[in-house]
């Protein structure tokens, strides 16, 4: 009796030292690897194309100029003044909309990674874990180019940057955890559910509109509001809108939601995409 107890007990946990053992792995062993294929799939991207990789900017640079000339300079949106900060409203809008662009751009590539890549999901040596990650190492590279612009800009016009800019670090790395867990969990469920693609190129496309960017939470009529705040990725939004824009902690409750939320949405990521994955070659 005590014997098939122990085996009870024991055996959900082993599952779990797998992947326990394999998250550590990812940041270990198969860094090299991961930031290797991310690379190659920035280059990849653009191959034979006379600008290359600077497409890579390109591209978001040109949808970020067009929301600006749109909503600050043609209907002439003012944010600054009713914040009570110094900055202005293209600071507000950039500030929500790279990390937007990132995480549409990474939820996007999460939904095609697995079936896009069946040559190396049925090779048995092959750490397919690594797959999900490296789009959103190459999302995350690109931000960090935008992110450094954008300092450049407020740098240019204000002359000076808020303390909360050394924050930047912190929230771009539960950032990384967040679109990291959600890549698993759209990457595992594409393979079995097809469709997935689908609903998430409707919600990159109409989830725009869901999040902070693009005006004040007190702009919503209050029918609306709920929905504002049911959206994980506006949590994402208001943190990178106090590190960038408000210059201090405006939203601190977004910080006690976002940060705790990234974690389990990564680790739960993480165990969904390694229960599925055994079967992912015969799906395939």
């Amino acid at each position: 009796m005590i014997d098939v107890t122990h085996t009870n007990v024991a055996a959900p946990r082993a599952p779990r030292r797998q992947a326990a053992r394999e998250l550590l792995a990812l940041f270990t062993t198969h860094r090299p690897l991961t930031i290797e294929m991310a690379r190659r799939e920035l280059q990849d991207r653009y191959l034979g194309q006379v600008f290359g990789v600077v497409w890579a900017v390109l591209h978001p640079l040109v949808l970020l100029a067009v929301y600006v000339v749109v909503f600050a300079y043609v209907f002439k949106v003012r944010i600054g003044d009713a914040a009570g900060v110094p900055f202005n409203y293209p600071t507000y809008l950039l500030a929500g909309l790279i990390p937007w662009l990132t995480f549409q751009e990474s939820l996007m590539k999460s939904a095609t990674v697995i079936v896009a890549n069946t040559n190396l999901v049925k090779q048995v040596i092959f750490p397919v874990e690594v797959l999900p990650v490296k789009g959103v190492v190459a999302s995350m590279l690109t931000q960090a180019i935008f992110l450094a612009l954008l300092i450049l800009y407020v740098l240019g016009v204000y002359h000076f940057l808020p303390w909360t800019y050394l924050l930047l670090p912190v929230v771009m790395v539960f950032q990384a955890l967040f679109m990291i867990g959600l890549a698993y969990l759209v990457s595992a469920i594409s393979v079995y559910f097809r469709d997935a693609k689908d609903f998430v190129q409707v919600f990159a496309i109409a989830g725009v509109y869901l999040i902070p960017a693009f005006y004040l939470p007190e702009f919503v009529p209050a029918v609306f509001r709920p929905i504002l705040y049911a959206n994980p990725v506006s949590y994402l939004i208001w943190c990178y809108q106090d590190v960038l824009f408000y210059g201090r902690l405006e939203h601190w409750w977004a910080w006690l939601v976002f940060i705790p939320m990234s974690v389990i949405v990564f680790y739960a990521g993480f165990r969904v995409f390694s229960l599925l994955r055994s079967m992912f070659g015969n799906v395939l």
